[in-house]
């Protein structure tokens, strides 16, 4: 009966509304900063030269003192490094903050569904539009949208129904975006970062007019694989996540709209006394 996938406009909702996904999003913004911020001290903690250097056994006079990773992984890099990294941090405290929001427990939480069902099922029609206006979930929010349609007809609570599933499943998908902007731009700094290495070291080829010393090489090649390396590492798991994310949405966004479709199908005409019974006109 609803189809999650029909664009539409949005239902015009009272302005508590639209505070209240206001509030929603901030508190999402909010957390997702908290945990790159967290996310951020903890990769300080792990790549700190304290904790990656190891001591070569070698010679006291060896030119190598230390083994340290940090150099190796992050400080060659340069600065395009760093913003690779940054952006590992900001992709972590999504996908976290995505692995907590976007799931069944908060989507289609069972005791809401449980709750409107009896209060349907008791024709406490005003009782489940209250419920389901104060419900944060998304199957909260399209209930909520039908019922109050329901004075306009079961074919109004349809339209209403399919609009609220496009706009949040949209939102869904617009929240989970950002990974896949992270996943395509990742590869390209990275290769502007191999560019600019490869830039560099044909500049110094050209100062020392011939080949420079092994280690301005070996600096300048570090610039272009680092980058590399680190534009890689990422773009996958951001991709990976992201897809994971995609799908877990159509499948819940599914989901929704069919359990929708039972709890409202005593609306329906012809399904009793429920067809020709309006919520507005119940206690």
């Amino acid at each position: 009966m609803f189809s999650p996938h029909v664009p539409r406009a949005n239902p015009g909702g009272a302005m508590g509304d639209g505070w209240s996904i206001k509030l929603r999003e901030n508190d999402v913004f909010a957390r997702i900063l908290s945990l790159t911020a967290m996310l951020t001290l903890v990769l300080f903690m792990v790549l700190s030269p304290q904790a990656w250097s190891q001591t070569n056994g070698g010679d006291a006079g060896t030119s190598v003192a230390n083994l340290n990773y940090l150099d190796f992984f992050v400080v060659k890099g340069g600065w395009i490094a760093y913003i690779l990294i940054a952006l590992s941090v900001v992709m972590a405290a999504l996908a976290i903050e995505h692995a907590l929001s976007i799931r069944r427990a908060t989507i289609i939480p069972a005791e809401a569904v449980e709750r409107v069902r009896e209060l349907i099922g008791e024709k406490k029609y005003l009782e489940a539009i209250q419920f389901t206006g104060e419900d944060p979930s998304m199957i909260g929010y399209v209930l909520n949208s039908g019922l109050l349609e329901s004075s306009n007809g079961f074919e109004a609570m349809e339209r209403a129904v399919e609009d609220s599933l496009e706009e949040r499943s949209a939102r869904f998908f617009r929240k989970i975006e950002y990974l896949s902007v992270i996943g395509n731009v990742a590869p390209m700094i990275g290769l502007f970062g191999t560019v600019l290495g490869m830039i560099l070291l044909f500049a110094e080829i050209h100062a020392a007019d011939g080949l420079p010393g092994a280690r301005v090489v070996a600096d300048r090649m570090a610039v272009a694989l680092i980058t590399t390396f680190w534009g890689l590492a990422v773009a996958i798991p951001s991709l990976s996540i992201y897809a994971v994310f995609r799908n877990r949405i159509d499948m819940l966004t599914a989901e929704c709209a069919l359990t929708v479709d039972r709890m409202l199908a005593v609306f329906a005409p012809g399904k009793g006394d429920g067809g020709s019974t309006q919520a507005h006109g119940q206690g």
